[in-house]
């Protein structure tokens, strides 16, 4: 079951004005021109910003994500149209013969069962093309991003078109080794409305998920900074033989 943050229609909605800086997918989008990709599968593609813009550089590109709401979101789009959008998770994604399959922002590490990580990486595998390539990041733990996510330091408050003004906080509840999970509160001023969204994330270290894509069948080609949170993630790129 998807997070409320993406599955509650009202928090669908406002996820794009309240995250307006997706100047995180400039990596990736990179890297699909620096393979040449014509096919791409975005695994976790949410609202579809980053589909929508492979689409609109004219790639192929399949989107699918377990939250229906997000992806009412994204079908509702300007060029929707030229992207194959599927209600489900990367197992429910038929093989493709994919250049490239993209994780992009915190759903690799949303992925918190070990069995359904396993799971995924060869759902990926499948869909790829021999020689294709899947990349995905993941945040370093030994940086502890999670020290951050306060109400002080993550409050904003937005006015969105049409909605009004939104207000937007994050709080740590839970520390459980690898596992962080916080809680997401969205007030909307128009009726005073409180939702919330309780999600937990997996920190791994680099070497396990080197171990985990090896043991999937992928050859880790190279692991990269992330240029937006510098020498905090890690940016893993992998090939299927």
């Amino acid at each position: 079951m998807a997070d409320a943050i993406f599955e509650h229609p009202r928090l669908a909605a406002v996820y794009d004005p309240l995250d307006p800086d997706r100047s995180d997918l400039d990596v990736y989008a990179a890297i699909a021109e620096e393979l040449g990709a014509h096919r791409v599968l975005d695994v976790g593609c949410g609202t579809g910003t980053f589909a929508l813009l492979l689409a609109g550089r004219g790639i192929e590109v399949t989107g699918v994500d377990p939250a229906g709401a997000s992806l009412d979101v994204a079908r509702a789009k300007p060029g929707a149209e030229r992207v194959r959008w599927i209600h489900g998770y990367a197992t429910d994604v038929p093989p493709l013969a994919a250049d490239l399959a993209t994780i992009t922002g915190n759903a690799a590490q949303a992925i918190v069962e070990p069995d359904d990580w396993r799971a995924t990486l060869a759902a990926v595998r499948a869909a790829l093309r021999p020689g294709g390539h899947l990349v995905f990041e993941t945040r370093d733990p030994a940086r502890r991003a999670w020290l951050g996510w306060t109400k002080e330091q993550t409050h904003q408050v937005t006015d969105v078109p049409g909605v009004g003004r939104v207000e937007q906080w994050h709080d740590v509840t839970d520390v459980s080794g690898p596992l962080v999970t916080f809680r997401t509160t969205v007030v909307f001023a128009s009726d005073g409305e409180v939702l919330t969204s309780h999600s937990t994330l997996r920190f791994r270290e680099r070497a396990e998920v080197e171990a985990d894509l090896e043991a999937s069948g992928y050859v880790v080609r190279e692991v990269r900074d992330a240029p937006d949170r510098p020498g905090k993630e890690f940016v893993f790129l992998a090939e299927r033989p």
